[in-house]
């Protein structure tokens, strides 16, 4: 287990924005932001999370939790023009673009829905928190025994 200093990064999105697509480059601005360098040009921040997300999205699709090691096989499931407010949103970023992001969400009869979120669009507004870990590196890398790419933990340089 690695620990660090915590900051929080607060950002909003707007009506039409691609939800993984501002997250995935909203963590990698936090990696290259000048107050995350060190003296000799290196990243201090080589770690994202999510602290708290809020907000309503128009389309959303997911991948179930129905896959194995032997069976890749998931389950996509697609909602186009429908409204959804976000109850939950939780997941991990590494440099690169490589991330693994999980959201509930619920419908306009309050039933919740919930997933590995493969993508969705901001209906009125997504307000959202990622934090950094100074000092600890994410990354993701094949695990032999999961048959998928995992989330690896380590002290950054």
């Amino acid at each position: 287990m690695y620990s660090g200093n915590v900051r929080g990064h607060a950002f909003r999105m707007r009506p039409g924005d691609s939800l993984m697509q501002t997250l995935k480059q909203s963590a990698e601005t936090i990696f290259e932001r000048p107050e995350q360098q060190q003296a000799d040009g290196k990243s201090i921040a080589k770690s994202a999370f999510i602290m708290t997300a809020v907000g309503s999205l128009s389309s959303v699709k997911l991948r179930m939790a129905n896959a194995d090691a032997k069976n890749k096989y998931n389950e996509i499931k697609v909602y186009p023009d429908t409204k959804f407010e976000i109850v939950s949103m939780t997941g991990t970023f590494a440099p690169g673009g490589k991330c693994h992001v999980h959201i509930s969400l619920s419908d306009s009869t309050g039933a919740v829905i919930g997933g590995h979120l493969i993508e969705g669009t901001i209906y009125t507004t997504a307000e959202v928190v990622l934090g950094s870990i100074e000092g600890v590196s994410f990354d993701r890398e094949m695990d032999k025994a999961t048959g998928f790419t995992e989330l690896v933990v380590r002290k950054s340089d």
